[in-house]
C-alpha cells in the first residue's frame, strides 16, 4: 500500500484536470451514501468526525473512504481547523491501494467543485473575486475559480488581517497580487464572485451588497447552525448546491431559510449533477445574481483521489 503526502498531490493535480474530472464525474455512475456526522465534545467549539465512503463499480473500479476531523480550534494551535486521510481501495478486491493526504485531497476537490459549479453561474468575464476567510483553502478557491474565469483582481477580507496578509502572500506566489480589505461590504459591492470559506455561525454577506450579475460562492459552512450569507441573499439569487441531499439537510445557508421559508424547496434551481448533465440552466443573464452552496461530497474526494492514483501510476 503506497502512502501519497501533499507534495506528491501538489505535484501531479491542476485545477483544469481537476475541474473536468469532476465534471465527468458528476455525469457518472458513482455511488454515494450521506456521510456520517458524529459530533465530539471539546472544551471550546464542539468538534467533529466525518465518514464519507463512496464507489464506483465494473471493472477498474475504485472504493474509496474519507476520514475528517474538523476542530475549529485548532487556529489557536497554529493547526488547520480540518485534518483527514483518504484511503483508496479496489473495487473489484477490496485490497488497500494508498493512504492519501486527505487535508491536501479536501482543499484541492473543494475549490475544484467550486469553480466546476462558477464554470455555469459566474458572469464569463467575471475578473474581480473577493475572498471572505484567510483559512488554507483561500489559495485554492483564488487559484482555481482563475482556471474558468478571467480573474484579474483580487481581494481578501479576514477577521483577523494578519492572517489576510499570510494567505495573500500564498496567493501572491500563484502570480496573482490580491489586495487587502478592510470594509468587507465595499469589496463584496465591487466584486464579481464573492467566494466565503469560513466557520461563521453568522452571516457575514449580507445580500443587499451584491451587485447585478454576482457571483456568490459559499463553502465554509458545513452544519445546520452556521451560516455565511443571510436570507436576502437567498431571495436575490437564483440558488444552486452541490448535492440536494447534503445541501438541504447540513448546510445552515440552505436549512435555515428552508426553515423560514424564504426559499421553497423548488426554489433550488438545480445541483452539480443536473447542471452537468445539461437538465437544468445556469446563468440565464449578465444581470442576474447566482449563489452556490458546498457542503462536499465523497463523489468529490473519490473523483480527486482516482485521478492522483492514476497520475502517480
Amino acid at each position: 500500500m503506497r502512502v501519497i503526502t501533499a507534495d506528491e498531490i501538489d505535484r501531479v493535480l491542476t485545477y483544469p484536470a481537476l475541474i473536468e474530472a469532476l465534471r465527468e464525474g458528476f455525469r457518472a455512475d458513482i455511488t454515494v451514501p450521506i456521510r456520517h456526522h458524529h459530533p465530539i465534545p471539546q472544551p471550546g467549539a464542539e468538534a467533529m468526525l466525518l465518514l464519507m465512503p463512496a464507489w464506483t463499480s465494473g471493472e477498474g473500479s475504485f472504493l474509496g473512504t474519507k476520514i475528517v476531523t474538523v476542530f475549529p480550534d485548532n487556529g489557536k494551535l497554529s493547526k488547520a481547523a480540518v485534518l483527514g486521510s483518504y484511503i483508496l481501495m479496489s473495487g473489484e478486491t477490496g485490497e488497500p491501494l494508498a493512504i492519501i493526504d486527505g487535508t491536501s485531497l479536501t482543499r484541492w476537490r473543494t475549490a475544484c467543485a467550486s469553480a466546476l459549479a462558477a464554470s455555469y453561474l459566474a458572469r464569463e468575464d467575471a475578473s474581480h473575486l473577493v475572498m471572505v476567510g484567510a483559512g488554507a483553502l483561500a489559495p485554492y478557491l483564488v487559484r482555481a475559480h482563475a482556471a474558468v474565469r478571467p480573474i484579474k483582481r483580487v481581494t481578501i477580507w479576514n477577521r483577523t488581517r494578519g492572517n489576510a496578509v499570510k494567505a495573500a502572500f500564498a496567493i501572491a506566489l500563484g502570480g496573482i497580487e490580491p489586495e487587502i480589505a478592510e470594509d468587507l461590504e465595499a469589496a463584496v459591492r465591487e466584486a464579481d464572485i464573492v467566494s466565503c470559506a469560513t466557520l461563521a455561525t453568522t452571516p457575514l454577506v449580507r445580500g443587499k451588497w451584491l451587485r447585478q450579475g454576482a457571483h456568490l460562492d459559499l463553502v465554509g459552512g458545513f452544519t445546520p447552525r452556521m451560516r455565511e450569507a443571510d436570507d436576502d441573499a437567498v431571495k436575490r439569487a437564483r440558488v444552486y448546491v452541490d448535492t440536494r441531499a447534503g445541501a438541504t439537510k447540513e448546510a445552515g445557508d440552505i436549512t435555515q431559510p428552508l426553515k423560514k421559508g424564504v426559499l421553497k424547496k423548488n426554489g433550488l434551481r438545480g445541483d452539480l449533477f443536473e447542471l452537468t448533465r445539461g437538465k437544468t440552466k445556469g446563468r440565464t443573464k449578465a444581470t442576474e445574481i447566482t449563489l452556490f452552496k458546498s457542503v462536499g461530497t465523497a463523489l468529490e474526494d473519490l473523483v480527486a483521489a482516482m485521478l492522483v492514483w492514476r497520475s502517480l501510476a
